[in-house]
């Protein structure tokens, strides 16, 4: 359990960290007029999508270790590691209340640990498997039809969705032996196809809509259904007794994480570019 905890806050500082690089990166591209393909352009993205890619290896480790509910809630806290960021090296301010959501959020966290039991995930029948990763395909649908209109938080709900299939399918995903045989799981290729769209969902997001809202919508839907499956069909279980903890540690997790969301937005952008967003 001491591996996945580990792997879960690595994955949580790189995650925290690549937020401020990617929306840096994805405001430049916007603020230059153009938009996906402007991203070439900005290494900083680059740069924020490699740790993503470190964050991503640190959560699929984890998840083979540790519930489903207390690793989304370990990863959503990167917002944490964002507002900290933001404060130390961008001069923002977290206030009365963001110290507020940033102690509500560390309890919580404690409190999820303290209370997840460790077990191996029970895996998904074919039929579920092939059907998450289907489900790909109109959450990118979604996400599209949310650009088109400008509406970005459906935008934000495809990318948290799409993020939510990665959790779900990491959970579930076995190594075959032999090893090559893993490139006919369905689970593998859901991992893949959802780490995708909901990267480049929420970078489109974060191009049309604040910064805040986005991550809100986001976070809470890549943490919150991940966990109702995981409890639900998944097998992951509460310590005996520790139900009142999990529920409370949980709420307060996702709270503070969704309050800290505001002070995502990097400080470092310039005025005159954040005016023509």
């Amino acid at each position: 359990m001491l591996i996945g905890l580990l792997c879960a806050l690595g994955a949580a500082l790189a995650y925290g960290t690549a937020s401020i690089l990617q929306a840096i990166g994805a405001r430049r591209a916007a603020a230059a007029g153009s938009s996906l393909s402007g991203l070439a352009a900005q290494p900083i993205y680059y740069l924020g999508l490699a740790l993503d890619g470190v964050g991503f290896v640190g959560a699929v480790v984890a998840l083979h270790f540790l519930p489903l509910f207390l690793v989304q809630a370990l990863t959503a806290s990167s917002v944490l590691v964002t507002a900290v960021l933001a404060t130390l090296v961008l001069g923002s301010r977290l206030g009365r209340f963001g110290v507020l959501a940033l102690a509500a959020a560390v309890v919580g966290l404690v409190l999820l640990a303290l209370s997840a039991q460790a077990e191996v995930a029970i895996a998904l029948p074919p039929a579920w498997q092939w059907a998450v990763l289907a489900g790909v395909a109109p959450i990118a649908l979604l996400g599209r039809w949310g650009s088109r209109r400008r509406r970005p938080p459906m935008v934000a709900l495809g990318a948290g969705l799409a993020f939510a299939a990665v959790a779900i399918s990491a959970r579930s995903v076995e190594l075959p032996d032999p090893l090559w045989h893993v490139l006919g799981d369905p689970l593998l290729w859901a991992v893949a196809a959802g780490g995708i769209v909901g990267t480049l969902l929420f970078a489109v997001a974060v191009q049309i809509g604040d910064v805040t809202r986005i991550s809100a919508v986001t976070f809470t839907t890549e943490t919150v259904l991940p966990a109702a499956v995981g409890l639900l069909f998944l097998g992951d279980e509460v310590r005996p007794g520790f139900w009142p903890v999990a529920v409370l540690g949980f709420v307060l997790a996702v709270a503070g994480a969704i309050s800290l969301s505001r002070f995502s937005e990097p400080a470092t952008v310039p005025r005159e570019n954040a005016a023509t967003e």
